[in-house]
């Protein structure tokens, strides 16, 4: 069944590339993606290509299950097939090569644009369509414990959160969306502070017009360990809490932009 998924896939992408080749300028940022490879040969040209396969598969569907989906796998590992372009950046530009062997061995920022036809048909085959609805802009208002006191609610100014701030950044690009970071101002005037802070027994502030609020906690544990995080948001009329334990940073504000994803989308609920 699986073989027979591929060739499908693969016969209309091949019809699609024949009818009206897609340049990298046409794909658009959902149709594009980017993984850390060493090198510009084929060591792991494949491998990075087929994570950004997968990756462009979610932000265009909206549904991020599909990452892990054992039919996406499958056709992730012939991602060259629908790709359109790829370029690749040096991330040790300005560092002098110390020998030949360490110009091979430099990372490089893989970009692949992949054909938009040939992605749309692939979606088409597992059964998906694009999500071209609105995307709401992602709006977290966190409260973090760290490994170090004092706490601090992750906003757009404070110092501890720099790092944070550009993690959420990233997680959000991985589904095609964005995040707004809260001012210090901002959460004066919802009455946020460190010291009191009113979630989970309050629901959080309304929303503006194509923002999603997301409020919780971030906790450092040392015995789980990783960091615990716990999240509520109030999406058409309703209520969702989720959560996630024993992860970076990283993957916490993944989680957090998965459930906005789900629920904006229509695919399914984080609960």
């Amino acid at each position: 069944m699986r073989a027979c998924l591929l060739r499908s896939v693969w016969v209309m992408a091949l019809l699609a590339g024949i009818a009206e080749p897609a340049g990298a300028d046409d794909a658009g940022p959902l149709y594009q993606a980017y993984a850390i490879v060493t090198g510009t040969d084929m060591r792991q040209r494949p491998w990075g290509m087929a994570q950004c396969l997968r990756e462009v598969l979610v932000k265009v569907s909206g549904d991020p299950r599909l990452k892990d989906d054992p039919r996406v796998i499958e056709l992730a590992a012939h991602a060259n097939r629908f790709v359109a372009s790829f370029d690749y950046v040096d991330m040790m530009a300005g560092i002098p090569k110390k020998d030949d062997q360490g110009s091979y061995d430099r990372p490089h920022k893989l970009t692949v644009h992949f054909d938009p036809a040939k992605i749309d048909g692939m979606l088409a085959e597992l059964g998906e369509t694009p999500w071209r609805g609105e995307r709401p802009v992602v709006v977290p208002v966190l409260l973090v414990h760290g490994p170090k006191p004092p706490a601090y609610v992750l906003d757009a100014e404070v110092p501890a959160g720099e790092e944070q701030r550009g993690s959420f950044v990233n997680a959000a690009s991985e589904f095609g969306m964005t995040v707004r970071l809260p001012s210090e101002t901002e959460l004066a005037a919802w009455g946020i502070a460190a010291d009191h802070f009113p979630f989970p027994t309050e629901g959080p502030p309304g929303a503006a017009p194509g923002e999603a609020i997301v409020v919780g906690s971030l906790d450092w544990s040392e015995t789980t360990p990783g960091w615990i995080g716990s999240w509520r948001t109030r999406w058409q009329g309703a209520d969702h809490r989720w959560g996630i334990s024993g992860v970076n940073y990283d993957a916490a504000f993944r989680d957090i932009v998965r459930g906005i994803v789900l629920l904006a989308s229509g695919r399914g609920t984080p609960d």
